[in-house]
């Protein structure tokens, strides 16, 4: 089983926590004004990738996936990452991280799940519990910059009033899960609609969690290194 150091960062101060992976999941299409939901399907269907049949949607993804790490290796120039709030599942209660699903979109258009196998899910270090967020989860903010050829681009910005909210995220999985169980789980959100006209394929991605209430904020950063040494 893989276990993934965070830092867990509380009201009271911060400690280290190793969270033992069993199962993760990746929403999509999972916000709630459905017009956002379309405008997203049409940002998508733009680069070839086919609308689902009914949302929100779940894919699997192998655990060997998540990372901490700030660079990854990508095949191909087609690949972007989605700004998305993390929750993990797991003995002391619900746990919130941020992160990006960074998928091939070239091989989207072909198979969605298997896409989502191509590159890894990134997440920041630190995580808060859901308890501490919880009776002001909307106003808690979500952003993304994406850069390329050294020029950064404010790319994705809501607040999470935008997404499901986490029990109903949490429910959801469940109802999909054959025996039912959420118990080392991680969950990435599904994202929301860019602020570009265009998907942007950049070599480096930041997406960011404001929590305006408490003055705090979880954040990952990550290079993209394309697989381009041969000829």
């Amino acid at each position: 089983m893989k276990t993934v150091p965070f830092t867990l960062e509380t009201k009271d101060g911060r400690r280290g926590l190793d969270f033992p992976v069993r199962r993760m999941v990746n929403a999509g299409y999972s916000g709630r004004d459905q017009q956002e939901v379309r405008r997203h399907i049409e940002e998508l269907r733009r680069e070839g990738i086919p609308a689902p049949e009914s949302t929100p949607t779940l894919y699997p993804v192998i655990t060997d996936l998540l990372t901490l790490q700030e660079e990854i290796e990508v095949v191909g120039d087609r690949t972007s990452g989605e700004a998305e709030f993390v929750l993990l599942v797991g003995d002391e209660g619900c746990l919130v991280g941020v992160g990006s699903d960074h998928t091939d979109r070239e091989l989207e258009t072909v198979d969605i799940t298997k896409a989502k196998q191509v590159c890894p899910n990134v997440m920041g270090p630190k995580v808060w519990s859901l308890d501490e967020v919880q009776d002001h989860w909307d106003a808690l903010v979500l952003r993304s910059w994406v850069s390329e050829g050294g020029q950064r681009t404010l790319y994705q910005e809501a607040a999470l009033e935008a997404l499901l909210p986490p029990r109903e995220l949490m429910a959801f999985v469940r109802s999909r899960l054959k025996d039912g169980r959420l118990e080392g789980m991680v969950i990435f959100s599904g994202t929301v609609s860019i602020l570009t006209p265009e998907i942007i394929y950049g070599d480096s991605f930041e997406v960011e969690l404001e929590d305006p209430v408490l003055g705090r904020r979880l954040s990952c950063r990550y290079r993209v290194k394309r697989l381009d040494y041969l000829f």
